[in-house]
């Protein structure tokens, strides 16, 4: 612990500053200190490279197992991915007797620093939640719930592209397995953040994968809003969650709005997964992106894939209220029989409803439609003038008549009331 500032002596002196760390980490410099522990840079003098050393309070025990910690540190190792802070070793410094870990040292600010300075754009928001969701998708499929989302654990590294801010990466997953969850738990001490804890959490109920969707939900709607969702004093903030869901912004787009009351639902049942969200957020980052450029995304791109929550808000469309998570296609895939071909109620026909959401086609699809028309228009005028040429080898030195004089070629059926239109449209 730190000893208590001398208003004579002037600040406290802080006995990791300097140190090394078992023979190995030596600590220069401060990043930040929390509840649980501090963190500082270090040299790990043995490899020859800058980390992150996050060392225990005196009273947060439950790494000295050593069996246990070399297992766990492996597992929590081998977790690789861009999203997430990767751990290097986990130690207990013989000279201190202090708890530590080495990380990966990230340049940069965290999000709880950015936030002070006001919310963030939502195209920003929707490539960190990507990110974010992601990473926690690769620690839930072995088996790891974080519980501890929050502002303060993610960490934003510069970005080297033109197209976004930040790369998110999220630190600190794992610290509850490696520190004996059930000890801090049988002492009654609840994990996680007041601020950030879901509603299972508060009540003390066993908590999966679910409880760090929540929270990542609860991360976002601040970052948007620049407001946290449930503020005040813990007890309040965190009681608050058990009898309202987080008010969620009307002007922000319908699909932000759905995907975060489905991601803070109440029942952790209801709740998409990291998996789902991480999908969804794909579609928001481009709808973001077309949005700041002044185009509408009403209309999904072709090819595009959403996955749309289950819950929605209220207002929403009755007919989706009670909608399973989906998957939409984009426009660009065929119908499988044209209404042409189709008998009436036939498998296959679409209905009038479809029929106007086939005819919304996006500003490109009508353009090719234009291009592939012209160029067929092509295909058979060509052979047809070239055929019509006089066959001397080009020297009669007669002159062909111009392109705006010669007539359009008769051609029967749709493809000739197709070259009509055409040619009804270019004529001056």
């Amino acid at each position: 612990m730190d000893s208590p500032t001398d208003e004579v002596a002037g600040p406290a002196i802080d006995p990791i500053l300097g140190s090394i760390l078992d023979d190995r980490y030596r600590v220069d410099g401060l990043i930040g200190r929390g509840g649980m522990a501090a963190v500082y840079r270090a040299d790990d003098v043995a490899l020859g490279r800058r980390v992150a050393v996050k060392v225990f309070t005196a009273s947060t025990e439950g790494i000295d197992d050593a069996d246990r910690r070399r297992s766990e540190t492996a597992l929590l190792a081998s977790l690789t991915h861009p999203a997430l802070v990767t751990l290097y070793d986990a130690a207990k410094d013989p000279a201190s007797r202090r708890e530590f870990l080495v990380m990966e040292l990230v340049e940069g600010e965290d999000l709880r620093k950015v936030l002070e300075r006001g919310p963030i754009g939502r195209r920003d928001a929707a490539r960190m939640l990507a990110d974010l969701a992601e990473g926690l998708h690769v620690i839930h499929s072995r088996g790891i719930v974080h519980r501890d989302v929050k502002p303060a654990n993610v960490l934003l590294a510069p970005a080297h592209l033109p197209t976004r801010r930040w790369n998110a990466k999220l630190a600190d997953f794992g610290i509850a397995r490696l520190l004996d969850e059930s000890r801090l738990t049988a002492t009654g001490r609840i994990i996680g953040t007041p601020g950030y804890l879901s509603p299972e959490q508060v009540r003390g109920e066993a908590v999966g994968s679910s409880a760090d969707v929540y929270a990542l939900g609860l991360l976002v709607l601040e970052s948007l809003t620049g407001r946290q969702p449930f503020p005040g004093p813990a007890l309040e903030s965190a009681s608050a969650r058990l009898v309202r869901d987080p008010e969620i912004p009307g002007d922000l787009p319908l699909d932000w709005r759905e995907l975060l009351a489905a991601m803070t639902a109440r029942d952790p049942a209801e709740r998409p997964t990291a998996l789902d969200v991480a999908l969804a957020t794909e579609a928001l980052a481009t709808e973001a992106l077309a949005t700041e450029a002044g185009t509408t995304g009403d209309v999904p791109a072709e090819g595009d894939t959403r996955i749309l929550p289950a819950t929605r808000t209220a207002g929403t469309p009755a007919d989706d209220a009670t909608a399973a998570t989906r998957v939409l296609t984009g426009v660009g895939a065929a119908p499988a029989a044209s209404a042409a071909t189709a008998a009436p109620g036939a498998p296959g026909t679409p209905s009038a409803a479809s029929e106007r959401a086939d005819r919304r086609l996006p500003r490109r699809a009508v353009l090719g439609i234009a291009a592939a028309a012209v160029v067929l228009a092509a295909a058979v005028v060509v052979p047809l003038t070239i055929g019509a040429l006089p066959d001397d080898g080009g020297t009669t030195g007669s002159t062909p008549a111009s392109p705006s004089e010669a007539p359009m070629p008769s051609v029967e059926g749709d493809l000739g009331v197709h070259l009509d239109q055409l040619e009804e449209a270019v004529s001056p």
